[in-house]
C-alpha cells in the first residue's frame, strides 16, 4: 500500500537526498586565490634581455632547462625538457607549458654556452 500523497521513490533519487552538500562550493578556492600574494612583473634591464636572447637562441628541441617566468600575478620555476621553440610567435614550450618570450626572467640548463 503506497501513500497517495507520497509516491514511492525510486532507489536512485531517494539515494540523492542524502548525497552531501556543499553549500559554500567555491568558497575555499576563492579564499585561496585571494590570500594569494601578487607580485608585479619585474622590468628588465637591456642588458639582462639581451642576455636572455642569447639563451634563447642557444636552446635547442629536447634541451632540459630551468626557467623562470611571470604568469598570473608570480613568477613560476618550472624545470623541464623543451618541446618546441617557435621564433615567429615568441613562445617556449617547456614539456605542456607555453612559456612567452617576454614572461621569462632566468634560463638556466645544460645548453650551448652563449
Amino acid at each position: 500500500m503506497g501513500n497517495k500523497v507520497h509516491p514511492k521513490m525510486d532507489r536512485e533519487n531517494r539515494a540523492k537526498q542524502f548525497m552531501p552538500f556543499d553549500a559554500l562550493k567555491g568558497f575555499r578556492e576563492a579564499l585561496a586565490e585571494k590570500e594569494r600574494e601578487i607580485t608585479e612583473k619585474r622590468e628588465l634591464s637591456e642588458e639582462r634581455k639581451a642576455e636572455l636572447d642569447l639563451r634563447l637562441h642557444a636552446i635547442q628541441k629536447g634541451d632540459r632547462i630551468t626557467a623562470e617566468y611571470f604568469r598570473d600575478g608570480a613568477y613560476v620555476t618550472q624545470t623541464g625538457y623543451v618541446t618546441k621553440i617557435d621564433k615567429m610567435c615568441r613562445v617556449l614550450n617547456l614539456e605542456e607549458q607555453e612559456v612567452p618570450f617576454d614572461a621569462l626572467s632566468d634560463l638556466r640548463g645544460d645548453f650551448q654556452s652563449y
